[in-house]
């Protein structure tokens, strides 16, 4: 385990965020052809959304630092699934998530994990999704561990309380 320090996204991350998106948009797309790659740009505008949005009480974006250096970010909102069509609660989304390849296997994934359920649970959310590739054991594997559960093709973790 390192140390790990997870902090709200401000605006001088937006550098390490648009590479850490290409990053992770480049992982994808190496573990499969049918997953999009990174339009031409896209990371500036990726990264502009999120920080026009930093004060939307309903997005949760968040950096994992180690030695003061960022290494990993989530990116999290809750969301209302056609309420007028389906009958259940507001839920958690977790967009994005993404850690540097030399601190993975150190909980840098689990603490940005740990920090937007924390998140979801003051938003009164008891559920939150996500999708992983069907072709990424190791991340399955990930999510497996953290409580995630197949639901059709996305996956769900239930959010109990804190000492649970």
């Amino acid at each position: 385990m390192v140390e790990v320090i997870i902090r709200p996204v401000n605006k001088d991350d937006t550098d390490a965020l648009g590479e850490m998106w290409l990053d992770l948009v480049a992982y994808h797309r190496e573990l499969s052809d049918d997953l999009p790659g990174a339009a031409r740009g896209a990371e500036h505008r990726y990264v502009r959304r999120i920080m026009e949005r930093l004060d939307d009480p309903y997005m949760c974006a968040r950096v994992a630092e180690v030695d003061g250096q960022v290494v990993g970010f989530i990116l999290g909102m809750v969301i209302d699934l056609m309420p007028d069509i389906f009958d259940q609660r507001p839920s958690g989304f977790l967009a994005d998530i993404y850690v540097e390849p030399q601190v993975r296997r150190h909980g840098v994934g689990r603490s940005l994990v740990n920090e937007l359920v924390d998140w979801f649970r003051q938003c009164g959310i008891h559920t939150f999704d996500w999708h992983v590739s069907s072709d990424n054991p190791e991340g399955l594997a990930f999510w497996r561990s953290i409580g995630g559960r197949d639901v059709m093709i996305r996956m769900r973790a239930d959010i109990g309380a804190k000492n649970d």
